[in-house]
């Protein structure tokens, strides 16, 4: 039983982008099956990602991690400046409308999203850093982000500080804490090495309900904008987070990053947390500027689908 799940879990890290993709086609022709993922169901969901990556972390990990404080540093630089600006020029490249520009431009002040772990994880990226650099980024973001959007949108966004905060500390400090004390005080005893042989598969299958519980939230706006709309979106959404994996992994390799802390920016800095942006997009435009939301929805979906795609690619090459 134990060697078939193991065998379960080494297809789904080796095969993560197809069935990505293959859950993000069945729940857009069937959204209802993820109905269920949604409000504190998907909090534990993305708590038990959090944990997973935490089992993989080490004394040594922390160590290294705060003896790099200017990786950390540079790493949010890169996140709240390459993102912001590349959101800007594409929305004047692509000559958007209001609604639609306030949208990409909602994505690209947002941090970094908790997906960005999860493909550092599957990629054999630095961990402990993409943990360090999405945390650093979500605490600056309800100072950073809503002063963003005003200079490069002028238009204004209050941000739940303390309830941003409580958010952080639920869905990834205290899963990856846990986890990390449970490697701590369990991992040398012999049956945990089988158990870490199993949290690939797991943080995959749950990062497929995520991607499901998001379309699912947003199939009635997605289908009510229209194709030619939504192809637009799309193809904005696909220059600004590609655009973000490759000048992110440039960014990484002009300060002679070692190969995982490459992968690792090149991930941070191109994934953001689009479910942020979804949720600021309808409590604070949805009556004046209703289409914003399409972007963010379309972001909330693709980031998790290039993210796989992206860590696929990196493992099949060894720089």
């Amino acid at each position: 039983m134990i060697k078939a799940l193991q065998n379960i879990s080494r297809w789904l890290s080796t095969y993560t982008s197809v069935f990505i993709i293959a859950i993000a086609v069945f729940a857009f022709f069937v959204p209802q099956t993820f109905s269920w993922v949604v409000g504190y169901t998907q909090t534990a969901i993305l708590g038990i990602i959090m944990l997973t990556m935490g089992l993989t972390l080490s004394k040594q990990d922390f160590q290294i991690l705060a003896a790099r404080p200017f990786d950390i540093f540079l790493g949010s630089l890169a996140q709240y400046t390459i993102m912001p600006g590349l959101a800007f020029l594409l929305t004047k490249l692509f000559q958007l409308d209001e609604s639609l520009a306030i949208g990409i431009i909602l994505v690209g002040c947002c941090p970094g999203g908790v997906s960005s772990n999860i493909m550092s994880f599957l990629c054999k990226g630095d961990v402990a850093f993409s943990v360090g650099m999405t945390t650093a980024s979500t605490i600056l973001a309800p100072f950073v982000t809503p002063f963003l959007v005003l200079l490069l949108a002028d238009k204004s966004v209050d941000v739940d500080t303390k309830g941003m905060f409580i958010n952080i500390l639920i869905v990834t400090i205290l899963p990856v804490i846990a986890g990390f004390l449970l490697n701590l005080k369990l991992g040398q005893k012999s049956y945990f090495p089988t158990l870490r042989s199993l949290m690939p598969g797991a943080s995959v299958i749950c990062l497929a309900c995520i991607v499901g519980g998001v379309i699912f939230s947003v199939h009635d706006h997605l289908v009510n904008s229209g194709w030619s709309l939504f192809l637009l979106t799309f193809g904005v959404v696909f220059c600004h987070n590609s655009l973000g994996y490759a000048i992110g992994y440039f960014v990484g390799k002009v300060f002679h990053f070692g190969t995982a802390q490459k992968r690792t920016i090149s991930i941070e800095v191109g994934m953001q947390n689009a479910g942020l942006a979804t949720n600021l997009a309808s409590n604070f435009f949805i009556a004046t500027n209703p289409l914003a939301v399409v972007p963010c929805a379309i972001s909330c979906a693709w980031h998790s689908i290039s993210g796989t795609i992206l860590a696929g690619i990196f493992m099949k090459f060894k720089s």
